[in-house]
C-alpha cells in the first residue's frame, strides 16, 4: 500500500492564519501595530510599533496613553477593524492572530466612542 502524501491546505483562511504565525515567530515573538487616530484624537509622530506579543491589550493601552501624553483622567478609545474594543486582557498575539491586516494589527483610537 501506497502512503498519500500529506496535502497542502489551499483554504485562504488556514493560508492566512499560517503566514500570520509565521510572522509572528519572525519577529521574535513581537507584533507590529499600526495606530490610526480617529475623531479629535491627537496623531502620532510615529505610529508603527513593535511589542511583545506576550503583552496583554491593557499594556496597549497603557503604552499609547504615555506616546500621547495623556493624564489618567482623560478617556482613551481603542478599536480593532474599527469595530470592537478588546478585553483588557485578552493577548495581543491572540489579536494579531486573529486580526492581523498584512502582518500589522490595526488599532484605531479616539478621546471620545467612535464605533461599537
Amino acid at each position: 500500500i501506497d502512503p498519500t502524501p500529506m496535502q497542502q491546505p489551499t483554504d485562504q483562511s488556514m493560508t492566512s492564519s499560517i503566514l500570520a504565525l509565521d510572522l509572528l515567530a519572525a519577529a521574535d515573538n513581537k507584533v507590529v501595530i499600526l495606530f490610526r487616530a480617529t475623531g479629535n484624537a491627537p496623531a502620532l509622530k510615529q505610529n508603527k510599533f513593535k511589542l511583545s506579543a506576550n503583552y496583554n491589550f491593557f499594556k496597549v493601552i497603557e503604552f499609547l496613553r504615555h506616546q500621547l501624553k495623556l493624564e489618567l483622567s482623560q478617556s482613551l478609545f481603542l478599536f480593532i477593524h474599527q469595530t470592537f474594543q478588546p478585553s483588557p486582557d485578552a493577548l495581543l498575539s491572540s489579536l494579531f492572530k486573529c486580526f492581523q491586516l498584512n502582518g500589522k494589527l490595526v488599532i484605531n483610537y479616539s478621546l471620545t466612542p467612535a464605533w461599537g
